[in-house]
């Protein structure tokens, strides 16, 4: 591994960003507003990024950005670059129908085995599964191959090429920024500590790190996960209510393998028949938290995630820049040399890039407050770049 220096996400995607309420960061493309009357997206609904819906609003948006930069130049394939087969081969397969696009995929985490490369078709495009980031190389080679020798759906001779006519959409969390596999752990520490943050702002005296930490680690496991939907904001906010006193790890969990609490909706709706018995700012922050979970609000513990954004920018570029790089790796949310090599590559020879994140909004950009102090987007932010 090597240290690239220090860069952002902008260099190579520019504002060609949304994160997950899909609220374009570049003003020349269309308003979330916009977008809703262009797609028959209902209001008060922001699909989630495996979705199709979600997909039809990517399909648009690329669509838009390459009139911006290269009128009169249609889209006419797919590259995807991710981390995880399950949510962003979905959302890749998804993209590729909504645009009616021929695909190929670039699914890549780093794995202590030997390197491998497996090959798995789809209806809508193919993926290139790889343990190993270094591998996007090869899959550069892949991308002609199948061009050359199995044509997919194309109006040019040569089958696949990355140029203009070809939209490349880059993951940030977890490939662009914090390789899978290499540096995701970074991002994970960064959450939990946004997690620790706030609910011991909101305990005080009454914080008790030990009790926390046991309750997160508890319910943060898969055994959990149709009861927290897999969701931090619920977490988050169930580590407060437990830390608060109103109800017991173990009577929680009781609960739930009883089958007497299902949902997350279900326990909030609960803790809101004792909301009384809390502290008049805890009793405030569940109000404002309960309402939006009733109006389908996905993040609504917003504090939590306004602490997630700066604990994620305060770890990165934090580091000396002579700091080694098995540090750098274990202390630092660093950029994937491999993914910005190629992405500028692909960028020079004229392809469109576009970034999506499923990380709320409200723990990727700043508030009002932060940027007049100079705060960036995640993806504005500049951190080392480290890689092969």
């Amino acid at each position: 591994m090597r240290n690239y220096g220090r860069t952002s996400i902008y260099e190579f995607l520019g504002d060609f960003v949304v994160y997950r309420n899909l609220a374009p960061l570049d003003p020349r493309l269309p308003a979330l507003p916009v977008l809703r009357a262009e797609v028959g997206l209902p209001e008060g609904i922001t699909p989630r990024k495996s979705q199709p819906d979600y997909a039809r609003v990517m399909a648009f948006l690329l669509r838009q950005a390459r009139a911006l930069e290269t009128p009169n130049t249609p889209i006419e394939r797919l590259v995807y670059v991710g981390d995880t087969r399950m949510n962003d081969g979905t959302a890749f397969a998804n993209i590729c129908h909504a645009g009616n696009w021929p695909g190929l995929a670039f699914i890549g985490a780093e794995r202590d085995e030997p390197a491998r490369v497996e090959i798995a078709g789809q209806d809508s495009g193919t993926l290139y599964l790889a343990n190993r980031w270094a591998a996007l190389s090869d899959f550069e080679d892949f991308c002609r191959e199948r061009g050359r020798h199995r044509p997919l759906r194309s109006t040019t001779s040569e089958g696949f090429p990355l140029d203009e006519r070809t939209a490349v959409v880059v993951d940030l969390d977890k490939t662009a920024l914090g390789a899978r596999g290499r540096n995701d752990h970074v991002i994970d520490h960064a959450r939990v500590a946004a997690v620790r943050r706030t609910v011991g702002d909101l305990l005080g005296e009454a914080f008790d790190p030990a009790s926390f930490q046991a309750a997160y680690d508890r319910l943060n496991q898969p055994e959990f996960h149709p009861f927290t939907a897999d969701n931090q904001d619920y977490l988050a906010y169930m580590c407060l209510i437990l830390g608060s006193g109103l109800y017991a790890l173990e009577s929680l969990v009781a609960d739930v393998r009883a089958d007497r609490l299902r949902t997350f909706e279900q326990f909030i709706a609960r803790v809101d028949t004792r909301a009384a018995e809390l502290p008049d700012h805890l009793r405030s922050m569940h109000g404002g938290i309960y309402a939006l979970v009733q109006q389908g609000d996905p993040t609504p513990f917003k504090s939590f995630r306004y602490n997630e954004y700066e604990t994620t920018v305060e770890r990165m570029g934090q580091s000396d820049d002579d700091l080694p790089v098995t540090r750098l790796l274990q202390e630092e949310i660093v950029i994937t040399q491999e993914v910005r090599e190629i992405a500028l590559a692909w960028k020079e020879r004229g392809a469109l890039l576009f970034g999506l994140s499923d990380k709320p909004d409200e723990a990727s950009i700043p508030t009002d407050d932060l940027s007049a102090q100079g705060y960036q987007p995640i993806h504005r932010v500049e951190t080392h770049a480290i890689g092969g």
